[in-house]
């Protein structure tokens, strides 16, 4: 290797490039590294929250050194039949702390923002501007592609967050309240609608408002009054804004993994993040998988570009095969309810046990977990339910998928759908 050669180039400064970032310094921190985010800053405008129990040991000591909201207390769940606070402990973190953590943790040389990378290689990037960086090996984390070979329906989502005049009084936060009006905001049939709530202090809540819809319409204006609403309604009406997000995310319902793949990959660069399709089908959920991939690389930093490569490959394939079942269930939430009456099954699914729920979210259910979700009396009509199993959905076309955020590992944030299906 040159002098000027970098060890590893990091293209797209989302969760997934961040994170590779940070383990692989903290692991070599001899090695000579790139993170290259078209940007300003790393991590976009977003909220990434999860399940302490998502993680491992050594996940935990990999955020451990960003500031994070943490509630110790659980969460609370809410639906027209009834309300319940599961026990298992919560945490968020600001995109703006995931910044802030990751310059200070990663040498200046090792940050390249405002850089938008042209074309990448096995040997390297070419950068927007002029210039090349030679790198022994390439990760390539950039947003994620709407394409043909997926296929699914979408989320919907409008967040803000208020710096109330008096305290909000709320002691956890409620990541799913179902007991609101599951009508679409622009009066296009029905979807699964909740509401996402996170006390971050004493005056300060971020409110969500979400939906499973058939079709990828964002209606800022009509998401905003329901907002506006559901503050009303629990006294929050006097405050400031302090800070907001949105987002239309793809749900999976089925595809062409392996054609998907040879769409995004080049060869000897190592694919990773959403843009690679590490995700859980079902919830975009990417946080898990996300610590998962950066201390894998980590572990396996002295190998080759290509071999690098040829690695992740096979484990996103694996990821592919290992998350059917939740395609399959997102085909059934999608093809087999109807839109108004998809709260249903997210009712029945918060009935089951904490640990079910908790193995779902980081897509490590047991056989036995899967058998007893689709138990019982089910909340689809078991006819719909045997021909959803038979549908694809429409295909994700290129321009369909849209975020707020401009940072690379979008338009597939991590915030409220990571943890709430």
């Amino acid at each position: 290797m040159s002098d000027s050669q970098l060890d590893v180039a990091i293209v797209g400064g989302g969760l997934a490039g961040g994170l590779i970032a940070l383990a692989l310094h903290r692991a070599r921190p001899e090695f000579r590294i790139a993170l290259i985010e078209a940007g300003k800053v790393i991590g976009g405008n977003h909220r990434w929250s999860w399940f302490d129990s998502d993680l491992s040991d050594d996940g935990r000591a990999l955020l451990g050194g960003f500031r994070q909201t943490e509630w110790d207390n659980g969460y609370d769940v809410q639906f027209p039949k009834y309300r319940r606070t599961l026990q298992t402990s919560y945490r968020s973190m600001a995109s703006t702390d995931f910044h802030e953590g990751l310059v200070r943790a990663l040498p200046d040389s090792a940050l390249m923002l405002g850089r938008k990378a042209l074309s990448l290689d096995a040997r390297g990037v070419d950068l927007d501007g002029g210039g090349r960086l030679d790198a022994r090996a390439v990760i390539d984390c950039r947003s994620f592609e709407p394409s043909e070979h997926l296929s699914g329906g979408w989320q919907v989502f409008l967040g803000r967050q208020m710096r109330l005049d008096t305290a909000h009084g709320l002691e956890r936060p409620t990541i799913m309240d179902a007991s609101v009006d599951q009508l679409a905001p622009h009066g296009n049939g029905g979807a699964y609608r909740f509401v996402y709530v996170l006390p971050l202090g004493a005056h300060n809540v971020f409110v969500e408002d979400t939906y499973y819809a058939d079709d990828p319409k964002l209606d800022r204006s009509a998401l905003s009054s329901r907002i506006d609403s559901y503050a009303r309604g629990k006294g929050w009406q006097d405050g400031a804004i302090i800070g907001h997000e949105a987002g239309v995310l793809p749900v999976l319902t089925g595809g062409d993994f392996a054609a998907f793949r040879n769409e995004v990959s080049i060869p000897g660069v190592t694919v990773v993040g959403t843009r690679g399709g590490f995700t859980h089908p079902l919830t975009s959920y990417t946080m898990c998988v996300a610590v998962k991939n950066a201390l894998v690389v980590a572990e396996e930093a002295d190998l080759t570009g290509p071999q690098l490569a040829a690695l992740f490959d096979a484990r996103a394939r694996r990821h592919w095969g290992k998350t059917a079942y939740y395609r399959m269930l997102a085909r059934m939430l999608f093809f087999a309810a109807k839109p108004e009456k998809r709260v249903n099954i997210f009712q029945r699914f918060y009935g089951l046990s904490q640990g079910l729920i908790e193995r779902f979210y980081a897509a490590r259910a047991r056989p036995l977990d899967k058998l007893r979700v689709l138990s019982g009396r089910p909340p689809v009509p078991v006819f719909a339910a045997i021909k959803a199993l038979f549908k694809r959905g429409p295909h994700l076309k290129a321009g369909t998928a849209k975020s707020d955020s401009q940072t690379a590992q979008q338009p597939w944030p991590d915030t409220h759908s990571e943890n709430k299906a």
